[in-house]
Parts: C-alpha cells; structure tokens; sequence
C-alpha cells in the first residue's frame, strides 16, 4: 500500500465498500458525537468523512489534532446509514472507519478559518495566503484559471498557432505605464526594464518571418490598483499574424473567446461573428468604450431639440459647446420622486452638476425641464429618444467628453436601478475605428490618442492630406460585459509612414530614430503585414468566474498599496547588493509640518 494514500479524498465510492484504503489531507472540520468522532479530510480533489470511535487506538490522536492539520488515514470502507448520506458530496455515500492514524503536519490555532464562509479583512487573507487559498471558492477559482490557460493554449496551437517566448529582462518601451527598473551589476548605471508587454519582440517575430505567434505571456507595469488591474503584474494571451487584416485577427480570436467562456460556463454567450461598434458610435450610445452590452438602454443627442429653447441652463451651454445625451427610462414613469431625487444626488455626490428628467405621461412632459420647455421640444425629446407614455428621459449637459463620461454612468446606474440588466450572459463585442490622434489641451498640441505603432487607415496618404484629429486607426478592443479583455491593432510595417505619424505628433525623425531605432531597422530590411492583440487572462478568468475583483482569481496578489504581505516585498535591500550593484538609496526629504 502507497505510504501515503491510495485514494485521493473525491475518488471513494459506494463501489469501494469493504476494501481497506489510505487517504491523506487536511482536517476540514471535526465533529464529535459523544461516542463517535467525525473527521472531514480534504485535499485538492475533495472531501471523505472519515470515523473514529472512543474507545479505538487512533481516538487520542484524532481527537488532539487541530483543524488543518495533515492526517493520513487508512481503514476500511463502509456505507452510511441512509439518515447519514450526504448527496452534496461525491463521496457522500460512505465513510472511512479509521483503523490507524498519523499526523503528517501539526498545524497552529488559525489566524482564519478554512471551514466556512466567514468574511476577514484583505490584510490577514493576503499575509496569510497560503491557508486563503485552501478556502473552497479561491480554490476553486486557482483551479479553474489553469483549466481555463489550458483550454486557450491548446484552442490557439489548433487554430495553428505557435508557442514562442520573449525576453523578461528588456528595455524601456513607450507602453504608457511606468516601467520596473533592474539594475545592472555588469554595466555600472545601467537598467534593464521588466517589460510592460512583449509588443516589440512580437512584431519582431513577425518581421523574423514566424507567421503566428502566441504566448502566456506575464507583463509587468508600476500602476495603481484596480478591481480589474493588479499592480505590478499581470498575464495575457499575447498574439500577432503575419499577412493579416483586422477581420482576420477577428476571425482568428473570437472562436477561442467564444469556446472557453462557453466551456466553462452554463451562461449564455454572444454568438459569432461579435458586433462591431464604432468607437465615435459607442461613446454616442453608450457613454463608453467598454460597453455593457447587457444593458438595452441607448444614449441618443438630443442638444438639437434644446438649442435656442426656453429652458436656458442648457441653451446657454449650449452656446458655448456642450451637447446633451439623453438616457432613457423605461418605465420609469411609475417611480416615486424619490427615484429621481435620488439619481440627482449621486451625480451630484460624483462631481457633476446634477442630473436632469422629463416624465412622460398623458401624451405630454412633466418635471422642471419639462415646464420651462416648449411643448413641441418635448415632442422632439420623445421622438428622438423613442419614449412614450410611462417612459422618462434624464439628460447630461456638458462639454463633449465630459457629457459621454456622466451620461454613460447615468446608463449603467440607471439600468442597476430598473432591474434591466440581461442575466447569465456574456456579452462581447469589438469597439473600432478609434481615432489615431487627439488634441491635448494642456499642452496645446496633438498627440496620439491610442497605439502609436498602429496602422493609419488611408495609410500615408491619409496622413499626408487629412486632419490628422479626423484620421482613423485600424485599432480595437475585445471588450465583454463592459470589461476591456484587450486592446489591439494592425501594425505599421512601413518606415516611411512611422515617421509621417510621429511628425504630426510633434517627434523630429532624429526623435524616432534615436527612441525607436531597434523597430525602425527591423522595419526597413522587409515586414510583413501584421497586427494582434493581447486578451487578459486574469480578466477572463475573473469573467468566468464571476469575480468582482482581480484579486480573488490571482493566486499571489499584492494589496492596493502594491506590497507582497506574504513575502513581504518590496523590501530594502543590503548594502551589499547595493554596492553590486553600483546603486546609492537617497530617500525623499520628510514633509516639513506647516508653520503655526
């Protein structure tokens, strides 16, 4: 007989009745019945109860050892009384009667508890991480996340994709976030950077003449804390194509979105082909370029029906360039004022000026917008928003951009609020044709607004004769149940157009070649066409799981502060490695307290 099992704790059966087996794991609970001791052993597979009596040889043993402890049990196996069968478990229809007992591992009075349900705070549960992750749900979620990577590996090697790796010591890369510095030992005042992605060395695969590219790949940016984004690292299904359109990246990734979501869950998931929404259409409808595309509420531009009418807090706006978004509510005309207090006060709450209503009713508009309103501007409010009687409309007037961010939290809130929400479903969609510039109001110039490596559509005529703030990207996003699962893009193979697009965002060629020139030399001996993009595992698997945060699907986060209770990271470093490494600590002054 195996010295430490010859079951694992989910494999017993009533099948197995009469044989005498070993069985090794954790004490998940104990519970005594006078004259019976009952000890529920768990490992990674499950759960076997397991029996000891009083007067048995093995009682003292059992009876002493605390919960979490690592037992290995060998007996007979026997059925349980039908008042005693538990079908919620596999294993629920025998027991183990425990002939012999040895305590593998003595475990210490527990700082939280396994067994249950219990709430404890973030601190404990990621200091203390390793017994966290023997708790039922996050086990289960570390379980499924492995299941889930190996679902997509092998979904992408069929659809012909091949494994390569990419380097994780690396250089700075113009990625948007701050990067992590390594210092050199070997080259005095020098850094290597931990890489943001492997977008560069992708590409480069690419121009090496590999055709499809895939990896697990872990990605590092110094960032805050997020319920979708952990600090510090994080890992995508990075992927790039060789001779590729946009529809073809499409085309390629969205059989392996919809097989995994629908492999491991029983919800409902958008069919193929996914919808495509502009981003200029979605910030309109939606408020977003992460679309919750569960929510059947439309955002519509009603500024035409107040422009130059006789409720003036919005015509003198208006005047000076806001629009107003208005957000239908279905139904909502059977709501107490309360209901619409109450949604003007949280925009108020959230730094907004308010939040504005018309009730329709009787053929006709009431509320305070509607009584300052002229009544055939409430008739073009209706028609333009599609309400009818029942219905009310709530308005956000500002600027552009800023009337998108209100109105399209005003959606979400206002959908949360009316129970409108689509349940058990998984609803995807590409956001495209982002714009490849926009103007910087602070600096007063043009920049680029998403990826600046991406393809110009138009190419370098587009750039040579158009606005640059009207020219289009071929840029996208994945995005599924208003989380952004990946941003991606055709690529810019041509050195000429690389520099044309950086010109216009104020870089000289000396800039781009002295900050891009290992890209750029790629590019000028013959690139393929190419693009892809880079899908978030943790956010997938946060999906599937139906997880509100990141953390509770990643098996070692760090808390918001970024710091690594467990292993207590980061840390300061010996003066040994310091002097290696050829680096001097000089901290930051103290704040001096304000004179009295």
């Amino acid at each position: 007989m195996h010295r430490y099992r010859t079951h694992t704790c989910e494999q017993l059966r009533e099948s197995d009745v009469g044989s005498t087996v070993r069985v090794s794991g954790w004490i998940h609970r104990k519970r005594d019945h006078g004259n019976l001791l009952f000890i529920d052993l768990r490992d990674h597979y499950g759960i076997t109860q397991c029996v000891v009596e009083t007067g048995a040889e093995s009682f003292a043993l059992a009876d002493g050892a605390r919960p979490e402890s690592v037992l290995t049990i060998t007996g007979p196996v026997v059925a349980r009384s039908l008042d005693t069968v538990n079908l919620k478990l596999p294993t629920g229809k025998v027991e183990v009667r425990i002939e012999s007992l040895e305590v593998q591992a003595a475990a210490d009075e527990l700082p939280l508890q396994v067994f249950g349900d219990q709430e404890y705070p973030e601190e404990t549960r990621l200091k203390y991480r390793f017994l966290d992750l023997r708790r039922e749900r996050i086990h289960h979620n570390i379980a499924l996340r492995s299941e889930v990577i190996a679902s997509i590996r092998r979904r992408m090697i069929e659809q012909g994709f091949a494994e390569y790796q990419t380097p994780i010591l690396t250089a700075s890369s113009p990625e948007g976030a701050r990067d992590f510095l390594v210092p050199s030992r070997m080259h005095a005042g020098k850094f290597y950077a931990l890489p943001q992605a492997p977008q560069q060395f992708k590409q480069l695969y690419m121009v090496a003449g590999f055709d499809r590219y895939f990896q697990i790949a872990p990605c590092f940016r110094d960032e805050d804390a997020r319920a979708d984004r952990s600090p510090g690292e994080f890992y995508q299904l990075d992927v790039e194509m060789s001779f590729v359109e946009q529809d073809d990246v499409f085309d390629a990734i969205e059989p392996v979105m919809f097989a995994v979501f629908d492999e491991f869950t029983d919800w409902e998931v958008t069919p193929q082909p996914f919808p495509r929404i502009p981003f200029a259409e979605a910030m309109l409808k939606y408020g977003t370029d992460k679309p919750d595309l569960r929510n059947p509420l439309e955002i519509c531009d009603c500024t035409e029906a107040f422009a130059g009418g006789g409720f003036g807090i919005f015509d003198r706006a208006i005047g000076k360039g806001a629009v107003v978004r208005a957000i239908p509510a279905p139904g909502a005309a059977g709501q107490p004022r309360s209901f619409f207090d109450k949604l003007n006060d949280w925009a108020r709450e959230e730094g907004w000026p308010g939040l504005g209503y018309i009730v329709f009713e009787d053929g006709g508009g009431k509320g305070p917008i509607a009584n300052n309103l002229e009544d055939d501007r409430v008739g073009r409010v209706r028609s333009l928003t599609g309400a009818g009687d029942g219905d009310a409309v709530f308005f956000a007037c500002d600027q552009p951009e800023r009337a998108a961010a209100l109105a399209g939290l005003a959606r979400t809130r206002v959908a949360d609020e009316l129970e409108l929400c689509e349940g058990n479903a998984y609803r995807f969609c590409w956001i495209v044709d982002y714009p490849m510039y926009e103007w910087d109001e602070t600096d007063q110039k043009i920049e680029f607004s998403h990826n600046p490596f991406s393809m110009p559509q138009g190419g370098l005529g587009a750039l040579e004769a158009e606005d640059p703030l009207q020219i289009l990207g071929y840029q996208y996003d994945i995005v599924c149940n208003g989380v952004e699962l990946s941003s991606g893009a055709i690529r810019n193979h041509d050195p000429e157009i690389m520099y044309r697009a950086f010109g216009i965002a104020g870089y000289s060629r000396e800039d781009v070649e002295s900050r891009f020139g290992g890209m750029l030399r790629a590019l000028s001996y013959g690139a393929p066409p190419h693009g892809g993009l880079a899908p978030g595992i943790d956010r997938i698997v946060m999906l599937i799981a139906d997880e509100p945060n990141i953390r509770e699907v990643v098996a070692f986060p760090m808390n918001q502060q970024a710091e690594d209770l467990l292993m207590g990271a980061p840390a300061e470093a010996t003066a040994r490695h310091l002097r290696e490494l050829h680096i001097r600590v000089v901290l930051p002054e103290p704040e001096k307290p304000p004179e009295s």
